[in-house]
């Protein structure tokens, strides 16, 4: 007997259609760049947010988070446009590896809404207070060193933000807004916070502007003078405090619905057998904001500091010149080495020379480490100079602004703020004129590549050249003194050279 069993859809095809349903696309950016999905995402409670998506950035083929803020009124709109503008462009410039970054925006005016969006970076792997929470479920204790690190981080981002002129107060620093990469990496989110409170009206736009305050279980992040005063580095200083002693303590008990209370911070606080831990966490929450100490002070306690390893300098010095070396420079060194060679000897008076050879050293570890130290992971800020970062003041249309106007005359081009990570030239003579043919490779920080020709006479200098890159937007105006002296060592070793073709 052959029976017969009615066809369903099994339990992994439902999540594939569901899956699939959530990948729809449902709207583009005005320059396609940009593309929204179904799927929602949380980021990190952003004040004014009505919603938040998952969508693609084509160009780079990587997810991001697609934001919008709704206003109820466009009158109240119109009213707060400049200054929108103008905050929006301030947080394109800001530019820290251990803070998620701000893309883009634009703004949507028609007939039945007003509305702002802007993208911003995806963090896949989930807050700290949810790594936190997976950590105490597995009976497991913070690592010592990791919580360091952490902090270390943390304050690096805060140090940055501080020290903008003008300065940024994030004023919404939780474990919610923190977010911890698959490496270690550690970014803040939603640094926007404040900014968006000081900008958008209330009761003008849909979302709530506060309702990081409706939430209990974060109450205990702001400091006792929240909202009370004027905006200060302080109120970050506590709100770090709370996090640093959460990362230690993994969990700071409230009460079953209600909030934290100030005992059950002060007896997490006494629970730190380490007396520099607690001694830096008690800093931190001072009930007074004048004796909390900079987020740049805290890097220099105890607790944290350590004299960089040569190592670590050596990294430093590395990644900050990339563009003056080839690419796989480290990989094709460390092979051309003799594994059993001698790079370091310590001799000693009363006891035999210890030798450090080249075996002692992974090719993979030095990679993986050299990537670490690029991604931020472990920053040098106690070598940082106490200029601040300036955050201009100028306006500029967005992209999609611009692609919108329509005008006869040229359009003016958008400044390149990309950093070049890598550069070489070729430059070849023409023996029948004085001209020189040079072609310039060079790599951005977006791992984007560009190939530059042009011919060049004995009368033109290196800095004109290099002038009009910056004009025609082909490289940064940070990156034109060192391209300048690349240039000129260039062309000094090629005239100096009898061969006819010179690769730099």
């Amino acid at each position: 007997m052959t029976m017969s069993v009615p066809e369903r859809n099994s339990g992994s095809e439902e999540k594939e259609e569901e899956s699939e349903d959530e990948s729809e696309i449902v709207e583009e950016s005005p320059c396609g760049r940009w593309q929204k999905r179904k799927e929602q995402v949380s980021q990190g409670n952003v004040p004014g947010v009505e919603s938040a998506s998952l969508a693609m950035d084509t160009e780079e083929g990587v997810e991001v988070v697609w934001n919008e803020v709704f206003f109820q009124d466009k009158k109240v709109f119109k009213t707060v446009e400049d200054k929108m503008k103008e905050m929006f462009e301030n947080l394109t410039q800001v530019d820290h590896p251990n803070i998620v970054k701000f893309h883009k925006y634009w703004l949507d005016i028609r007939d039945n809404h007003a509305r702002v969006v802007f993208i911003t970076e995806y963090m896949s792997s989930g807050s700290l207070k949810q790594f936190l929470k997976k950590t105490k479920k597995n009976h497991k204790t913070m690592n010592v060193k990791a919580w360091k690190r952490w902090c270390t981080q943390i304050l690096s981002a805060l140090s940055y933000l501080h020290s903008c002129d003008p300065p940024i107060i994030h004023g919404n620093l939780t474990c919610d807004t923190i977010f911890i990469q698959h490496n270690g990496l550690i970014k803040i989110g939603s640094v926007w916070h404040r900014l968006f409170v000081n900008v958008f009206p209330e009761g003008g736009v849909q979302g709530k502007l506060n309702q990081h305050r409706d939430d209990k279980r974060n109450l205990h992040f702001f400091c006792p003078e929240y909202g009370s005063c004027e905006d200060d580095y302080a109120i970050d200083i506590f709100s770090f405090g709370i996090c640093a002693l959460e990362m230690a303590v993994l969990e700071i008990q409230a009460n079953g619905d209600s909030a934290v209370s100030k005992e059950a911070i002060a007896n997490a606080g006494q629970s730190l057998e380490d007396p520099l831990m607690r001694e830096f966490t008690q800093m931190c929450v001072r009930h007074n904001p004048c004796l909390r100490p900079t987020a740049h002070d805290l890097l220099f306690h105890r607790v944290l500091f350590e004299v960089h390893s040569l190592k670590l300098l050596a990294a430093h010095c590395l990644i900050n010149n990339q563009y003056m070396l080839p690419e796989n420079c480290v990989e094709e060194k460390t092979k051309s080495f003799d594994p059993n060679g001698v790079m370091a000897e310590i001799i000693y008076g009363d006891r035999s020379r210890v030798q450090l050879k080249y075996s002692h050293v992974s090719p993979l570890e030095l990679d993986k480490f050299l990537e670490d130290v690029k991604n931020g992971i472990y920053p040098l800020m106690n070598f940082a100079s106490a200029r601040p970062h300036p955050v201009p003041r100028a306006l500029s249309m967005s992209q999609e602004q611009v692609e919108a106007v329509k005008t006869p005359t040229p359009e003016p081009q958008e400044a390149e703020t990309r950093k070049v990570v890598q550069m070489h030239c070729n430059l070849e003579s023409n023996e029948e004129t004085t001209k020189t043919h040079l072609t310039l490779f060079l790599k951005l920080d977006d791992k984007l590549h560009r190939q530059l020709s042009c011919d060049i006479m004995p009368s033109d200098s290196s800095r004109d050249l290099v002038n009009e890159l910056i004009h025609h937007s082909f490289i940064s105006e940070e990156d034109g003194d060192k391209i300048v002296t690349f240039l000129e060592d260039a062309l000094n070793r090629h005239r100096g050279s009898t061969s006819a073709i010179t690769t730099i």
